[in-house]
């Protein structure tokens, strides 16, 4: 695991990212995850400033490379996308968007672009926009999902393009990731296991019900919007989709919506907040250190690798 082109290319121990989460990705998360050999992603989300603090957060808290993750479609993502250079950002992670207008310029600053995709077409386009790789996202993830599992798409991703691809969605320990690694991607990008390390900053409760959540526990909201969304199933998930139902129009659905992910991840409130995590979080246990994460991902898949070897003997 330790010598894939991932590696190599961002100069990382493990091929192990962590999700870019809103309101949750922040500066202590990601040092974590970077000291203990992955890439650690801080969420763009937010005022610019905010943003800018949490980046110099992080390089106190580690001389390893980090990330930004950006959402293209934030009202300050012009300023976001300057703030990359002018903090010298080692990578960043984008989602719901093209970043093709500020390809040119990350990478006159040497800093590695990564796109989040959901589908074959779109990783092509990253591509030709000069990405250096791509997170193939499937919809077993948490949050906002694309059509297509993991398991299908990632193949046919890695068969599409010359670059790198980063496997994410249903990945929760190091058996998901040796199956990737069996399609082809070069690294994982994991979020839901994240959401209950001891340097994550959300709410105890949002905690809580992760680790105690089955695995059919999980809802997808915003189908008839257009922009689904996967997360554990509450009272919020329940008012949504009926409001979906009744057909009562975009408004009633973003006035419920809005502010959502902050109760639950800030305010602790596990009923009216939205609990954003994937189909693994059946998987997740216990609370741990990035560092045990990164330790027991890793040990599992050395594991899972012999076994596999062990059979074809």
């Amino acid at each position: 695991m330790k010598y894939s082109k991932i590696s190599q290319l961002l100069n990382i121990k493990y091929p192990i990212f962590q999700g870019g989460m809103a309101w949750i990705a922040d500066a202590s998360l990601a040092a974590a995850v970077s000291e203990a050999g992955g890439l650690g992603i801080i969420s763009g989300v937010g005022q610019t400033e905010d943003v800018r603090e949490q980046i110099k957060k992080a390089k106190t808290l580690t001389n390893k490379p980090f990330g930004v993750n950006i959402m293209l479609m934030a009202p300050n993502v012009d300023e976001i996308a300057s703030l990359i250079v002018e903090e010298r950002v080692d990578v960043v992670t984008t989602g719901a968007g093209s970043p093709g207008k500020y390809i040119e310029m990350w990478k006159e600053h040497n800093i590695k672009v990564i796109p989040v995709v959901p589908s074959v077409a779109i990783a092509r386009r990253m591509e030709k926009l000069g990405a250096d790789a791509v997170i193939v996202e499937g919809m077993e993830a948490g949050g906002h999902i694309g059509q297509l599992t993991t398991m299908a798409l990632v193949p046919q991703v890695v068969d599409a393009v010359d670059i790198p691809v980063i496997a994410a969605g249903g990945i929760g320990d190091g058996r998901g990731i040796a199956a990737t690694f069996m399609l082809g991607a070069q690294g994982v990008q994991i979020g839901t296991k994240f959401l209950v390390a001891k340097e994550c900053n959300i709410h105890q409760n949002y905690k809580d019900r992760v680790i105690k959540a089955k695995d059919i526990d999980t809802e997808i909201t915003g189908t008839s919007t257009g922009h689904p969304i996967r997360s554990l199933r509450n009272k919020f998930t329940r008012q949504y989709i009926k409001l979906e139902k009744e057909s009562l129009g975009s408004e009633k659905l973003e006035e419920l919506a809005r502010g959502s992910l902050r109760k639950a991840a800030k305010d602790g409130d596990v009923e009216n907040g939205s609990l954003m995590a994937g189909q693994i979080a059946g998987m997740v246990s216990k609370e741990q250190s990035c560092e045990e994460i990164i330790q027991e991902l890793v040990s599992k898949y050395e594991e899972s690798i012999g076994i596999c070897r062990r059979a074809y003997e």
